[in-house]
């Protein structure tokens, strides 16, 4: 939920207001002034549950004084050092307060405060994809673009690597070979990806950092796909997340994201998901070692991934279609298309990083 605009109480000082729904949580609500630069009559409230009762103006004293720059690291762990001993928050946590007092001082955001474009899937190189993802990141950052939700589309078959992955670590070149796979270097961390086309829906998020302003990285995940599982269950698939980064069912994994935070400001958030995989062309393409699977609790690599499209029964474009009216219902976004700018941008990219067997070959 967003804040609301500072209003002014009978004594004429300006009032901050903050909300902050929790995922899977309760709502949040902080209700503060300034003064001198410092944080002052502060009121926490909201539809959370609190034991005991005093712990609230523990709460409110400790964050009262504080100077109006305090992180939100900083403010939750003043938060945290107030509680009495054996004191008991459900549905709400420090970080939870933290977040609220950021946006009811405008330095932290909600999804509501921003105008929100979708790109609907446009077939383009998977090294075009991958450098597009850098492109719009840095212009969300810059200012020159509004918080975007992107599909990828593609034809060529590729594995898309992590930025700290080592080729010959996760590549088979037997399998490469054989099947024509395109090996690229994305910009954020975690895992490869095998991606032929139309067997996995891939989205990117651009979006300002302020929109996590004070949330943990594991809890930036679920926070930033929560319209993703409500998409998945008006499909009738109930979708949840396994810590780090994985998305699961109860029949097995169905995605994995990944993240990167650039220096403007800017933040990528991308997801995919596997939709109908080939998983005998995957394990021969890709190094799925045992000691990967010995932490997902299985002995296959086959079963690692459980597509979409057997557990839905719908067509790739209907579980998209889908995703974009949930996301466009819950933020008022509205459709764009890649400008020329950013394709030529992304092209250079190619040919200057992307494309190189320097990024490719970055890790030994």
């Amino acid at each position: 939920m967003s804040q609301t605009s500072p209003a002014t109480d009978p004594a004429g000082t300006r009032r901050h207001h903050g909300e902050y729904k929790v995922p899977g949580g309760k709502l949040v609500v902080v209700d503060l002034s300034v003064e001198d630069g410092a944080l002052a009559q502060v009121s926490v409230s909201g539809d959370f549950f609190l034991e005991p009762d005093e712990a609230l103006e523990d709460i409110n004293r400790a964050l009262t004084g504080l100077p109006e720059t305090t992180t939100a690291a900083d403010l939750a762990a003043t938060v945290t050092a107030a509680l009495p001993a054996g004191a008991v928050l459900f549905g709400f946590s420090a970080d939870a307060v933290a977040v609220t007092v950021r946006r009811a001082l405008a330095k932290a955001t909600s999804w509501t405060d921003h105008h929100w474009n979708v790109i609907a899937p446009t077939v383009l190189p998977t090294e075009i994809n991958v450098a597009l993802d850098e492109v719009l990141t840095e212009a969300v950052g810059a200012g020159e673009r509004t918080p975007t939700l992107r599909f990828w589309d593609w034809q060529e078959p590729s594995v898309v690597i992590g930025s700290f992955q080592s080729v010959q670590n996760e590549v088979d070149p037997d399998g490469v070979a054989k099947h024509g796979i395109n090996v690229v270097r994305r910009i954020s961390g975690g895992g490869a990806m095998f991606m032929e086309a139309g067997n996995c829906i891939t989205y990117s998020l651009y979006l300002p950092q302020t929109l996590v302003d004070g949330l943990s990285f594991a809890d930036s995940y679920p926070f930033l796909d929560a319209w993703v599982m409500a998409a998945l269950e008006r499909l009738g698939i109930n979708a949840f997340y396994i810590p780090l980064n994985d998305i699961a069912t109860d029949q097995g994994k169905i995605g994995g994201a990944a993240q990167k935070r650039l220096a403007n400001g800017g933040m990528l958030h991308h997801v995919t998901m596997s939709y109908d995989i080939d998983a005998d062309k995957m394990v021969e393409v890709l190094r799925i070692g045992k000691e990967k699977l010995s932490d997902k609790g299985t002995r296959s690599a086959k079963k690692r991934v459980d597509p979409l499209r057997r557990q839905t029964g719908l067509a790739r474009t209907a579980i998209i279609e889908a995703m974009i009216e949930v996301f466009s219902e819950r933020y008022g976004a509205t459709p764009s298309t890649l400008a020329g700018h950013e394709l030529a941008a992304a092209e250079d990219r190619v040919a200057a990083k992307f494309g190189t067997e320097e990024w490719l070959h970055r890790v030994p």
